[in-house]
């Protein structure tokens, strides 16, 4: 009889835990309160979307500042975005320095040519990846035998130009030493620097030399199908936001495929 009781008395102790536990359980959910609300939502309910875009970085993104109008192949994406969504587009010019920093305090994502990094990526989300990429040089055509290697970029006296900023400033810091680091301030003139032989060279993606290289015969994109690096451009998100994410990425698959991306790309790249 004595141990019947004891084993009541466990079983009961037993049971009071647990109601216990569970009681915490649903306080806890109860005080968590409601799911915060995902940029989504908040695009839908505003009826208008807000892209930051440098403007800076052909053939991705374009603006115009004499007329105002933007073009390239992400502010195209960018228009269908806003349209299979059923809102207007607001393209809102932000810089490569304050690019994440304008993510959720300007607009509600990004786009435009924006490379994949880890540092960007510890304070943003991306979208899924439309395009690889990565840096190579691009010169002057009869500098062509000249600057075909690291090696042979990085010698003194020769004057690499950059843009402030992004991921082709940190390529020059980091791989050249001895070459002259020529900090450009404007990405849509810096290509005439090359030109008028105030630089040797840029190093930039390989998207962007071929492009160049199409607009100036006087300039020779190097190796742009074997780059230095490798890298992929995809569209900069808020962090946290998975329901944005998924949204992006579902719109980006569909567009992918159905045949909306490769219309807007064929004119800038042929």
């Amino acid at each position: 009889m004595i141990a019947k009781r004891r084993v009541g008395r466990i079983v009961a102790s037993g049971l009071a835990a647990l109601a216990l536990v569970a009681g915490c359980g649903a306080a806890s959910e109860d005080d968590a309160g409601p799911a915060p609300q995902s940029v989504l939502d908040a695009v839908l309910a505003r009826g208008e979307v807000k892209v930051c875009s440098t403007g800076d970085y052909r053939p991705f993104t374009h603006l115009d500042p004499a007329t105002g109008r933007w073009e390239g192949i992400d502010v195209d994406m960018a228009g269908d975005l806003a349209h299979r969504l059923g809102v207007r587009l607001t393209l809102v010019q932000t810089t490569w320095g304050t690019l994440v920093d304008d993510l959720g305090r300007t607009c509600d994502l990004a786009m435009g040519g924006i490379s994949v990094t880890t540092e960007r990526a510890t304070r943003a989300f991306y979208s899924d990846a439309y395009l690889v990429d990565g840096k190579t040089p691009i010169t002057r055509c009869e500098n062509a035998a000249r600057f075909q290697t690291l090696e042979q970029i990085d010698q003194p006296g020769v004057r690499a130009v950059v843009n402030p900023g992004g991921t082709n400033e940190e390529f020059a810091d980091t791989h050249l030493d001895q070459a002259t680091i020529v900090r450009h301030p404007d990405n849509n003139t810096i290509f005439e620097e090359v030109l008028a032989g105030r630089a040797d060279l840029m190093i930039t993606d390989a998207t962007e030399t071929r492009w160049q290289a199409r607009q100036h015969p006087e300039l020779c994109a190097m190796h742009p199908d074997a780059p230095f690096t490798f890298s992929e451009k995809a569209y900069l998100l808020p962090r946290g936001d998975v329901v944005l994410q998924e949204w992006v990425d579902n719109w980006l698959h569909i567009a992918r495929n159905d045949g909306t991306y490769d219309r807007f790309a064929r004119p800038h790249l042929g």
